[in-house]
This record gives C-alpha cells, structure tokens and sequence, in this order.
C-alpha cells in the first residue's frame, strides 16, 4: 500500500498485522480522492476507523490542512503512528485512541470538510456514526460524509436519519457513499 499523489506520493505505508482492517486498495483509493481532489486543499479531514491512516495521510499529502485519525485498536494506532512519522505529517494530524463513536464529541473543529468512515462490516456502525454525527457542530451543511461500506448494504434510510445521497460510487464487493446533512 502505497500514498497515490501529492507531497508524500509513493511513499509506502505500513498496515496492521491480522485480520482487523481492510486496508482500501490502491485503485480504488485512488477513485475516491480523484472524486475528493477539488474539496482537498486546506480541508479539515476526519478519518473514522483509521485502521493503517492510509486515507487520511493521502488527504495530507493532497493538500488537507489538518487531519483527525480515529482509532482504538492497538496495532492499528501503532501503524498510523508510524506511518505519520514516515510521511512527516505528525504535525498536521491529531490521533485519537478511542471508540470512533465516542471521539467524534472530542473533536474541536469550527467546521469539518470531509469526514470519512470505513467501520467494520455488518454491525451498523454507520448509522451510528450519522446519528451521533447529526448533533455535532463541525458538522454542517457542507460537511461531506464518505461512507465506506459492503456493496450490499442498504443506505435507504438516510434521508429519515436527515441526510440526502448526493452519489453512491460501485465496486465489485464495496461501494462509497458520499452524502450531507440536510
């Protein structure tokens, strides 16, 4: 796994041992942010279940000002550590070393840009998060929200949850869910 573009292009990031995350690939992380690209520069960028910090290091090293990595696992939170030394971003991240749903209240933030989430499969988390995410102040019309989910999964119920779809990206066994509040 390697940085796409920018600053720290090509660099290589390390992942967590085991099984617990599911490290985006190349090519479809370099999909996500050519979709990102125009939001990037001087963006305050939220990565919920950071897993190795890969997406928000690439949204460093395109051009965000500032990012959060939300994390609890310990592996994991090593290797973003490490891997934000490697890039020499560790002055433009903040790691928090908690659950992602209770850390979003932890943030202060006037305004977050984007907030991007890829929480493990089949547990609801993502709602979750847009419950918690709806009441928070940073969190604005403008916020955009990436979800990171099974192909599978039903997203129906956003516009009742207060948000609205403003596009929904396919791959072969995931898809990315781009919306905002209403």
């Amino acid at each position: 796994m390697r940085v796409i573009a920018g600053s720290a292009r090509s660099l290589r990031l390390k992942t967590p041992q085991g099984t617990d995350t599911r490290p985006t690939t190349d090519r479809i992380k370099e999909t996500l942010f050519n979709m990102l690209q125009p939001r990037l520069p001087g963006a305050v960028f939220i990565d919920l279940f950071s897993g190795s910090g890969a997406i928000g290091i690439e949204a460093l090293s395109r051009g965000a000002k500032h990012a959060y990595f939300v994390e609890n696992n310990r592996n994991a939170l090593a290797c973003i550590t490490e891997n934000l030394q490697f890039t020499r971003f560790t002055d433009r991240a903040t790691v928090l070393k908690q659950d992602a749903l209770s850390a979003l209240s932890g943030i202060r933030e006037k305004e977050a840009d984007i907030i991007f989430m890829d929480p493990p499969y089949g547990h609801d988390y993502e709602r979750q998060a847009l419950q918690v995410l709806k009441n928070i102040p940073y969190v604005t019309e403008r916020t955009l929200i990436v979800i990171e989910a099974a192909a599978d999964n039903d997203f129906s119920y956003l516009e009742e949850t207060g948000y609205r779809l403003m596009k929904e990206k396919r791959y072969k066994t995931n898809k990315h869910i781009f919306c905002q509040k209403i």
